[in-house]
């Protein structure tokens, strides 16, 4: 669809399905992935190879969210200007995006020693798990590059509603790593190091499919045009829109973060369980984000088409389904989640633990969907400096719930204070929606 045709169209329940069918096919792949690590390396039968994987991957993924503006960004700014009808744009904002992650996955490859140093020193963990996560992140890193520009090309994508271009990646990408993990760490024995070149191999792989699948990007010369890519007021707002999105990133990822780290502070079993539970969350989060994802794309194009009506649409459109999916989810673990443990892990007193805290998967998509969905909603019409002062409100809430439940609660004050942090995040984002409508 073209970008007038994009101005005009109304926005169906068929058309968010469009976009948000094959999103959520393509992100519950990711989370996918994660279970099936955790579930490889925990035929080992020991806690702390699960616990290092956890903790590695944790270490990483903090450090590459630090550039997860560049999906939400990219997706909110393209979609606006593929709304307006401004084709040279969105070829420009692919070029920037891209550059911006080359030049981030270098410096952190760079800056690993001291990175990596001070995450440890942040949260210790056991001896074992610390030395295991090290030898995990050694190789990881090096495909930082690669990893962070999948982002740009994600946002890209969605923002032209390429949604079975994303599925195709997504696929592809943890499909190969899929087999690759098994290949190496059941048939050849490398343990935690061959979870880690599988996932190395990848996201190599996968940012090559990627320029490939945005190939016809190129037919349009603005990609290469020096002064379009780097036009001054163009790449302000772009760096407003990014900073804003970086700080309430920070902020977000500071709370999963610290949670795993909170966590490192309880036995190796507690670390182990905890670890196998935030894929459930992973599961729910990807699934969820695809309905978000949809509504980056109509909200920014509405916005961009200054169609107000559109917007409040795809608003309520999106949120509806991503309310019903919430429900589907919270009744798949109740039913589904013990078996899934089992799955994941041979470690009988893993088992047990992770089951005591299997109530906190049930309820976090049920009080978790509003803040997914409103986060979409004010991407896509890239009200970023609301969400940066709103996670900022609902970070100082997480803390004060961590502060005051876990030390009269220990591993269930921890779960508590996290899905607080939900809640929080949709009532202070939604106290905000009505400004962003009067805005258009």
């Amino acid at each position: 669809m073209n970008g007038a045709a994009a101005r005009t169209s109304p926005i169906t329940h068929r058309r968010i399905l469009a976009v948000a069918g094959p999103i959520v096919l393509s992100n519950v792949t990711v989370p996918i992935l994660g279970v099936v690590d955790t579930g490889v390396i925990g035929q080992l039968g020991q806690a702390a190879p699960i616990g290092a994987v956890g903790i590695g991957a944790v270490v990483l993924s903090t450090f590459y969210w630090l550039f997860g503006f560049l999906r939400m960004g990219t997706a909110g700014l393209t979609a606006q200007a593929y709304g307006a009808g401004r084709a040279g744009e969105v070829s420009a904002m692919l070029t920037r995006a891209l550059l911006i992650a080359a030049t981030a996955g270098l410096a952190l490859i760079v800056l690993q020693v001291p990175l990596f140093w001070s995450a440890f020193k942040a949260a210790p963990a056991s001896a074992e798990v610390e030395r295991m996560a090290r030898d995990y992140l050694a190789i990881r890193i090096w495909g930082a590059p690669f990893a962070i520009a999948i982002f740009a090309f994600t946002g890209w994508l969605i923002a032209l509603e390429r949604a079975k271009s994303v599925l195709v990646l997504q696929v592809a990408m943890n499909g190969v790593n899929l087999v690759l993990d098994f290949w190496f760490v059941l048939g050849l024995g490398w343990g935690i190091e061959g979870v880690a070149v599988a996932s190395l191999i990848a996201e190599l792989g996968g940012a090559v499919l990627a320029l490939w699948l945005c190939r016809d990007v190129f037919a349009n010369a603005a990609w290469r045009d020096r002064a379009r890519v780097l036009d001054a007021m163009t790449l302000k707002r772009m760096a407003v829109v990014n900073s804003d999105i970086l700080i309430r990133s920070l902020m977000l990822t500071a709370i999963f973060t610290s949670f795993m780290f909170f966590g490192a502070r309880f036995s190796d079993v507690e670390l182990a369980a905890n670890q196998i539970l935030l894929q459930f969350l992973n599961v729910a989060a990807y699934a969820m984000d695809g309905f978000a994802f949809g509504a980056e794309t109509f909200v920014g194009q509405a916005l961009g088409a200054r169609n107000k009506a559109g917007l409040r649409r795809a608003a309520i459109m999106s949120s509806q389904w991503g309310a019903g999916i919430s429900g589907v989810l919270a009744l798949g673990f109740l039913l589904f989640g013990g078996m899934a443990i089992d799955l994941m892990t041979t470690a009988e007193d893993v088992r047990a633990m992770a089951r005591v805290f299997l109530v906190y998967m049930v309820l976090a998509p049920l009080v978790g969907w509003p803040s997914w969905m409103l986060d979409g909603i004010f991407i896509g019409a890239t009200r970023t400096a609301d969400m940066r002062n709103m996670m900022v409100v609902s970070t100082v809430i997480y803390i004060v719930a961590v502060l005051t439940l876990m030390p009269l609660f220990g591993n269930h004050g921890l779960w508590l204070a996290l899905l607080i942090s939900f809640i929080a995040r949709g009532v202070t984002l939604g106290l905000r929606y009505p400004a962003l409508e009067a805005a258009v």
